[in-house]
């Protein structure tokens, strides 16, 4: 096992792609710190889940939108791991509608989880991660912010932002011994796209060179292996997990 002694905060575990990134680096070792906003019944499964399988887990109730609560997840993830070595900011919301149609709070919303959420969570974990001299920083973005996506000005806007902080904040730690990543999954069968209509998922398929959906695994495993040490001379960079479909 390859994270055996390091403690993870993963933000927004109690979604499909969350609790995928939770079990997978639980698999390899890692202390788990589960921060969700709402859904305490989904992340609780996710902790007994994870304890079951002889890992350890804990669920903390953070909004990441709001400054101190990210504070707070970082201390309690400091009190009951002991360090914090990797965080993985996967939280996000979406709220989707065309730009004449979108009202400010729909924009604001977005912007304070999607990307705020990100700053918050990051900066309170920076302090320890440099004291340590170690850390692993993943951010999820989107192949959103790499493409734009009709319907989705606030989500783009947010996940592009999320490419931008994470170059910015790769060069910043880099000296450190903190590396800083973000991965742009494309369309996963999780979440909002599990529940699209049979016609809009085929639609995303076509798009597709490898012809099927993602899995929130393999978003999982690319999440383990920025995390892990052979990572350990890759900063700054954004990986698309989408089979193919945004590639140059």
């Amino acid at each position: 096992m390859m994270l055996v002694g390091r403690t993870a905060v993963v933000t927004g575990a109690s979604g499909g792609l969350g609790r995928a990134i939770a079990l997978a680096l639980a698999a390899e070792g890692a202390k788990v710190i589960a921060g969700y906003a709402r859904n305490s019944e989904a992340v609780e499964a996710l902790v007994k889940e994870i304890s079951d399988r002889g890992g350890v887990a804990f669920a903390v109730k953070a909004d990441v939108s709001v400054p101190v609560e990210a504070d707070a997840l970082i201390r309690e993830a400091l009190e009951r791991g002991g360090a914090v070595d990797i965080l993985v900011n996967n939280a996000g919301i979406k709220r989707d509608t065309l730009l004449m149609r979108m009202k400010e709070e729909d924009w604001d919303s977005v912007i304070r989880t999607n990307l705020t959420g990100i700053f918050n969570c990051t900066k309170a974990a920076t302090r320890p991660m440099v004291k340590a001299r170690f850390g692993r920083i993943v951010n999820i973005a989107s192949v959103a912010g790499l493409a734009g996506n009709a319907g989705q000005a606030n989500y783009s806007a947010a996940k592009a932002g999320v490419i931008g902080f994470t170059k910015a904040v790769a060069r910043e730690l880099a000296s450190r011994g903190i590396t800083v990543n973000a991965i742009a999954p494309g369309a996963i069968a999780a979440g909002m796209v599990e529940d699209l209509p049979p016609e809009v998922k085929e639609a995303f398929i076509n798009q597709i060179p490898l012809a099927r959906l993602g899995r929130p695994e393999d978003v999982a495993a690319a999440v383990v292996f920025f995390a892990s040490e052979g990572a350990q001379y890759i900063t700054g960079q954004t990986l698309a997990v989408d089979g193919g479909m945004t590639m140059q």
